[in-house]
């Protein structure tokens, strides 16, 4: 008896077609492979008054922690859903949101930003006003670290200080 593959049917396994289809998968990966030289897109942050000037900052995250639904509310989350989740989660940190020290060469300063993440590259940016200062956990940018000595303040001022003949103590 000769027959061929073509004129016999028969019912493959299920296990056996999820492995094709996993072969294929694999196989339609091999068959374009992801380019070596595409660099990952950094996050884009553009200084709030100058549109323009992208600003940098690698500095700390200080997260923002929500406790009252009327937060929520802010945010655009329905009153009834923020009592539940204020409920559910007595401190909710947002990972989202966030106060950051950014630099702008075109001001020449650093200043304190929220920043707003709406994906890994997109980010909305303003000047962080006090009042969100209370959202975050245990930081007060105002008053000064109890830890650090007066000593040690004054002499990390001291390297932005001018002399009297009006050069910085550390210029060459």
């Amino acid at each position: 008896m000769n027959h061929s593959l073509t004129n016999l049917e028969f019912e493959t396994p299920y296990s056996e077609q999820l492995l094709d289809i996993q072969n294929q998968e694999i196989i339609d990966k091999n068959r374009f492979p992801r380019k070596r030289n595409s660099r990952s897109k950094s996050r884009e942050l553009f200084c709030p008054a100058h549109p323009e000037q992208r600003i940098s900052g690698n500095g700390r995250k200080y997260f923002l922690h929500l406790v009252k639904p009327e937060e929520l509310r802010q945010r655009g989350m329905s009153d009834k859903r923020a009592r539940l989740v204020i409920q559910s989660y007595p401190v909710l940190v947002l990972s989202n949101e966030w106060l950051e020290e950014l630099f702008c060469p075109q001001c020449g300063n650093s200043r304190w930003c929220h920043v707003v993440r709406h994906d890994r590259v997109a980010h909305t940016l303003s000047w962080a006003p006090r009042e969100l200062w209370q959202q975050v956990a245990h930081v007060d940018p105002l008053v000064p670290n109890p830890s650090v000595s007066e000593f040690s303040r004054r002499s990390a001022r001291r390297a932005d200080a001018l002399r009297s003949d009006g050069k910085r103590y550390f210029d060459a």
